[in-house]
């Protein structure tokens, strides 16, 4: 019950009593009677002091009739102006409570420059930027998920073993956007997800422990990122995850830089890459790096997308799957620029619904 609910449920109660009078004496008015005994027609005195009372009765209840009216006339403006008064202070309350959010958003935002496209509905706002840093260039998406189920996991073909563009996928779900998302592995012409890969709360294929620099990364049933190394089932299921992938590595988590391994430093230096991470308010941030190759000579390095990403604020951040595969459509269209020159049929993507 709203705090505007519970001071109209008082005056309510207090002018009950009030409203109770008048409707009695509206629906059950004094009874006059005026039968005569044959005492009264031999004493005309006598009739004229029942008379005289009996005005005088009728004054006394017009008079308090009116001042019933009064009273409850009263009660109801006192009533309706603190009515009036509560829900100003609620709406004000609602407002100063979205101030720091707003301000909050338009730090991250002056970070990133200004927007080039924006997608805003009930359930999701997506923000475009362009970056142009000095060795490399890409694009960045902010995404505020008003509702968790604005943003999911697709796997290929709804089979392991299937792959499909990112484009496909969000054209066959209807989705608004959508990224690549978990490392694969080739099998005998198929393609399978990396590790723990988990769709609507369930595991494809079981849950795996965490070994050499793999992580797991995924929305929980709040819309909330969550991510890291998990040696068991346990400490997953404990964040109640609803979807997510996994791959190699972490680059920053609860607001520091993690160390990278010396590996993923060199296999490639530069490289097309995918990042996913949050803000501390769980706004999303994901960039998509651009780059013409998968030698290590275009691209970014981890260690620069790492400290990009530090300096604008983000708390936590996960490598997914780059060079060819790194894919960011948005709008029916594909955004960046693919190094295969198309992009690469992968078996998971990160959708985003309007």
């Amino acid at each position: 019950m709203t705090r505007v609910q519970r001071v109209n449920r008082f005056f309510l109660l207090l002018a009950a009593p009030v409203m109770g009078l008048l409707l009695c004496l509206m629906l059950f008015p004094p009874q006059i009677d005026l039968h005569l005994d044959t005492d009264s027609y031999k004493s005309p005195l006598t009739l004229s002091s029942s008379s005289g009372k009996l005005l005088q009765d009728l004054d006394a209840a017009e008079k308090s009739a009116r001042s019933t009216t009064t009273s409850i006339k009263k009660t109801l403006n006192l009533y309706n102006q603190t009515t009036k008064t509560m829900s100003t202070i609620v709406q004000k309350a609602s407002v100063q409570a979205q101030r720091p959010e707003s301000i909050y958003d338009t730090r991250i935002r002056s970070k990133l420059g200004r927007p080039i496209e924006t997608v805003d509905s009930d359930k999701i706002r997506l923000e475009l930027f362009r970056v142009n840093a000095v060795t490399y260039k890409g694009y960045a998406m902010k995404v505020k998920l008003k509702d968790p189920s604005a943003m999911r996991m697709s796997l290929a073909g709804e089979q392991l073993g299937s792959s499909e563009t990112t484009l496909h996928a969000a054209q066959r779900y209807g989705a608004i956007a959508g990224i690549n998302a978990g490392g694969f592995a080739d099998q005998n012409g198929k393609r399978y997800p990396l590790s723990t890969t988990m769709m609507d709360g369930q595991y494809l294929t079981g849950f795996q422990s965490s070994f050499k620099d793999l992580y797991f990364v995924g929305l929980n049933d709040s819309g909330k990122l969550i991510g890291g190394k998990f040696d068991r089932q346990d400490e997953l299921d404990s964040l109640q995850p609803a979807f997510g992938a996994s791959f190699v590595p972490i680059l920053l988590e609860n607001g520091r830089k993690t160390a990278i391994p010396a590996k993923w430093k060199a296999a490639p230096k530069r490289a097309p890459r995918t990042i996913i991470g949050s803000y501390k308010d769980d706004q999303l941030i994901i960039f998509v790096i651009d780059g013409y190759n998968e030698t290590g000579g275009s691209g970014a390095t981890l260690e620069e997308i790492q400290s990009q990403l530090y300096k604008i604020g983000v708390v936590n951040a996960y490598n997914l799957d780059g060079g060819g595969s790194s894919s960011l459509v948005m709008n029916g269209r594909v955004v960046n620029h693919p190094s295969d020159g198309n992009l690469r049929p992968v078996p998971t993507s990160f959708l985003f619904f309007r």
